[in-house]
């Protein structure tokens, strides 16, 4: 009975909206990211642009780790 239960809190907790609001956010970071190297002629926009990139990466494999736990 105790891993039933467990599994109802897991599948509340991995339906939490705040999970699929940092997703988005993540996604949004990184095509701001993939749309500065088309944009700018500043010559450090491509390390700044692949910071960005990596950042929304970081933040939506984050969030999506925590779904799955």
């Amino acid at each position: 009975m105790e891993n039933t239960s467990n599994n109802n809190n897991s599948s509340a907790e991995s339906n939490n909206p705040s999970h699929y609001t940092t997703i988005t956010l993540g996604i949004v970071i990184g095509l701001v990211g993939i749309f500065l190297r088309f944009t700018g002629t500043w010559p450090m926009i491509d390390m700044v642009s692949n910071v960005l990139w990596v950042i929304g990466i970081v933040i939506c494999l984050r969030a999506v780790l925590k779904i799955l736990k």
